[in-house]
């Protein structure tokens, strides 16, 4: 190979690939190795620590005031994996780290704020470069402690308001959420209900006040009776239908949150025997593949989801190169598409005994 730790001529380290090839190992087990896993046969242990004490190559990431060697992979955080939503964002991540040589280690957190602490905790432990963090359970104090261990990171649709500090990659949820509502005004509903995410989301408060802020450009007030708070879940779109429809005076229209929540207003209103659009319109926010194949088509707000991946890990390597960053917050513009399930108002849904 010819290069080591202090080679000077230009200024290169060995990668974790580099010293598997030496040592005649994979790389998994030089990991394994160096962060002291027991699963590893004393003939491979000895000849990566051969490797490992010729070369000088540091495996502790904060120690000897030397960086690690670089092993080429990026953790990625994600509270699940398959909805689309996040699947869409973790293959724009992928295909951006294949282009940068990098790889990607997916570590799913389930929502779970002490799981996806200790998943951090191992990431930073020399095993990866840096991460992506896919919405994630940290506080801001926390995700600023996390900067401390000069550990390279950038948030994707941060989930609650994160420090200036903090490198975010997300949509323009306040705008998109204007235009979903603008586009509905502008067929002529009036009486327009929000099924929103939960209460304390950025993405929430930002849907909310763009929500809000287009129905205030006509003169009409928002409603407590018609907003109800909900999860991203397809089941609380069938609650929220059951709770509009017994108003005395039930919505023409409904700005779902996120798709999911749409579909479960679809699909609730077509049991009660609802016609859509005709008695009820419709829009939804992400533009998932659901989004097109469910019937009537939803009309709904798309996010680049898989951009928001792709600039993330653009986003990420600069940081990794210690390159300047102009914009450590970038918010991408939504696009709202219309499809079927959004018309004029003909009548005031009933409900169909």
């Amino acid at each position: 190979m010819g290069t080591t730790p202090d080679d000077t001529s230009n200024g290169t380290r060995l990668t974790i690939r580099e010293v598997a090839e030496l040592a005649g190992v994979s790389a998994a087990t030089v990991s394994r190795v160096i962060n002291g896993h027991p699963d590893v046969s004393d003939r491979a242990r000895d000849a990566v620590m051969r490797v490992v004490n010729e070369h000088r190559y540091s495996t502790n990431r904060t120690g000897r005031g030397q960086p690690a060697a670089r092993t080429g992979l990026v953790g990625v955080t994600s509270p699940v994996l398959h909805p689309a939503y996040f699947s869409v964002i973790l293959s724009g991540a992928g295909e951006a780290l294949y282009e940068h040589d990098m790889r990607m280690v997916l570590c799913p957190t389930y929502h779970q704020h002490d799981r996806e602490v200790t998943l951090l905790e191992r990431l930073i432990q020399g095993t990866t470069d840096g991460a992506l963090l896919v919405l994630p359970e940290e506080s801001s104090e926390e995700l600023a402690g996390l900067q401390e261990h000069n550990y390279p990171f950038v948030v994707i649709d941060p989930h609650t308001p994160p420090g200036d500090d903090i490198p975010t990659i997300s949509a323009a949820n306040s705008s998109g959420a204007n235009e979903a509502v603008e586009h509905l005004l502008e067929l002529g509903h009036r009486r327009i209900a929000a099924v929103t995410g939960p209460r304390g989301w950025i993405a929430t408060e930002e849907r909310l006040r763009g929500y809000r802020g287009a129905l205030a450009t006509v003169g009409v007030l928002s409603s407590p009776e018609l907003e109800i708070e909900a999860d991203f879940v397809i089941e609380a779109g069938h609650r929220a239908l059951a709770q509009l429809l017994d108003l005395d005076e039930p919505p023409t229209a409904v700005f779902a949150f996120n798709d999911m929540i749409a579909i479960g207003l679809i699909q609730a209103a077509r049991a009660r025997g609802l016609q859509l659009p005709q008695d009820l319109s419709i829009v939804g926010f992400d533009d998932t593949i659901e989004a097109s194949i469910i019937t009537p088509a939803l009309t709904t707000v798309r996010q680049p989801l898989a951009e928001m991946g792709r600039i993330g890990v653009a986003l990420l390597a600069r940081l990794l190169a210690h390159q300047t960053v102009e914009a450590l917050h970038i918010e991408l513009k939504t696009q709202l598409i219309v499809r079927e399930s959004t018309a004029p108002p003909a009548r005031v849904p009933q409900p169909v005994s």
